[in-house]
């Protein structure tokens, strides 16, 4: 969501480079630049005046660092102030000693709210807090269904009572219910309406009212832009709220709800939504969504992903069978599997410091193709084939064979076992030592090297060794054309 945002503060470090210092003349041309950003990022006016005042502030006042060119100064003090603006630290979710923790779910039609609170009982689950969810919205055609549903998808209760019953009433027997059964935390979802109106805030407040929350949670979609900030702001002047979740931050939201709420609103943002599905939920960390807009990648949100995708266990015994030059057809699938896991090839490689720029859209679209294509083919051998990869080198008929069952020709089924030799070859050396920061050696899974990075895992297009076997990257004029027909010239 922060590719227009990133690319405009990429043009406001140029005007500092080559500079022998950090003088107003050049920090206000930077800043014309970032200003720019950030308008057409659609962050709050009032906002942007005090973060570039800040900036300013900071940036005359600093010291160059020997050794430190002034853009790289100027891009640790932006930084600093992003981090500032969107709340210093995390804010965990309420944790009471006394059973249960009660959060209540708030927000307008249409922003994922019920999808949100499934979302939110999952990720609690991964904590091993037991959570029970209770449906109140009585209005919106089938919304106890869907959050039934949910619950039966992610092993979570759901207390209702029907569509007839009051929802303060049914708020008040399903906290109720939660403390009877020891659960640690219930959430309750509420009504959404099209607009605020004295209805929905009546009925939230003495929902409220009734079961005393710990924590009173508004679903805003980032795609609302600054109106988020201002959304957030009313309903906590109204209602009283301790945070936002924040969804839609993976579609086309240009990155100003995540800078306004927090200045505008006073609330912290607690979490945000980063797909449809019901795994897609984070914490939300002001330092890595700061540098995710400066484009610096997240490497702590990438390794927890691998930690959830991959099983310590299978990653011990894969590690063993690269160093053994054992890694077959059969271990390839399942770390494509792991990668389908972790997101979206594209999600993944915004996350790495430095990556995400060099990846074009289509690359990333053809990446994925190949990656179907190579599944294709492997799910087209043998048993026997999978585990010996070797047998399809000298064998025409079975190469033959495998093309006709996948609907490829025999040359794609001869390029993806000669790719695949080669891999295995680099991944064994590989293993030998380097690796993932913090991950013993390499990304679980991988023996060591980072996927994509010269010989770690296969699936991460265009990045040298680690291209998935039978992938051609496009050549660097072709790349270029990409480039200028969407408007970036020679960045």
């Amino acid at each position: 969501m922060f590719e227009a945002l990133s690319e405009r503060f990429e043009s406001a470090w140029k005007s500092l480079r080559g500079q022998d210092k950090i003088s107003e003349s050049n920090v206000n041309d930077a800043l014309r630049e970032v200003r720019r950003a950030l308008l057409e990022a659609d962050v709050n006016l009032q906002v942007i005046k005090g973060f570039i005042a800040q900036v300013k502030e900071a940036a005359l006042g600093a010291e160059v660092v020997k050794g430190v060119s002034p853009d790289q100064q100027f891009i640790k003090i932006v930084h600093d102030e992003l981090i500032k603006l969107m709340g210093d630290t995390n804010a965990p979710l309420a944790n009471q000693a006394e059973k249960p923790t009660v959060v209540l779910m708030a927000g307008l039609q249409g922003t994922g709210k019920t999808t949100a609170t499934a979302k939110l009982a999952l990720h609690l689950r991964k904590e091993n807090r037991s959570t029970m969810l209770v449906a109140t919205d009585v209005y919106r055609p089938a919304a106890v269904d869907q959050l039934i549903t949910l619950g039966k998808q992610i092993d979570v209760p759901v207390f209702e009572l029907g569509t007839d019953a009051n929802p303060v009433d049914i708020a008040r027997q399903g906290v109720a219910q939660a403390r009877a059964d020891g659960i640690d935390t219930v959430i309750v979802d509420t009504a959404g309406r099209l607009q605020i109106d004295p209805k929905m805030m009546a009925e939230l407040a003495d929902i409220k009212t009734a079961i005393q929350p710990d924590e009173v949670l508004l679903v805003v979609d980032a795609m609302t832009g600054q109106e988020a900030a201002n959304l957030t702001r009313t309903f906590h002047e109204q209602i009283g709220i301790t945070g936002a979740i924040l969804t839609k931050m993976d579609g086309d939201a240009r990155g100003g709800a995540a800078l306004s709420v927090r200045q505008i609103s006073g609330q912290p943002i607690k979490f945000v939504g980063v797909g449809e599905k019901v795994e897609a939920l984070q914490p939300f960390y002001p330092d890595r969504m700061a540098s995710r807009i400066l484009g610096m990648g997240d490497v702590l949100t990438l390794v927890e992903k691998a930690q959830e995708a991959v099983d310590i266990a299978d990653a011990e015994k894969l590690q063993k069978k690269i160093l053994e030059a054992e890694f077959d057809f059969d271990d390839f699938l399942k770390q494509m599997r792991v990668m389908k896991n972790m997101g979206s090839l594209g999600g993944i490689m915004k996350l790495i410091p430095g990556l995400g720029k060099q990846i074009t859209g289509d690359m990333l679209e053809q990446g994925e193709v190949q990656l179907k294509r190579c599944e294709a083919m492997i799910n087209s051998m043998t048993r026997e084939e999978r585990k010996q990869p070797n047998l399809l080198a000298g064998s025409p008929s079975r190469r033959r064979r495998i093309a006709t069952g996948s609907g490829h020709q025999e040359k794609d089924v001869g390029k993806l076992v000669s790719d695949f030799t080669k891999m295995r070859s680099m991944m064994q050396q590989m293993g030998q030592g380097g690796g993932f920061p913090g991950m013993g050696g390499g990304m679980p899974g991988m023996g060591g090297g980072f996927p994509g990075m010269g010989g770690g895992m296969p699936g991460l297009p265009g990045m040298g060794g680690g291209a998935p076997p039978g992938f051609r990257a496009p050549s660097q004029k072709k790349q270029k054309k990409q480039k200028k027909k969407k408007g970036f010239g020679d960045l």
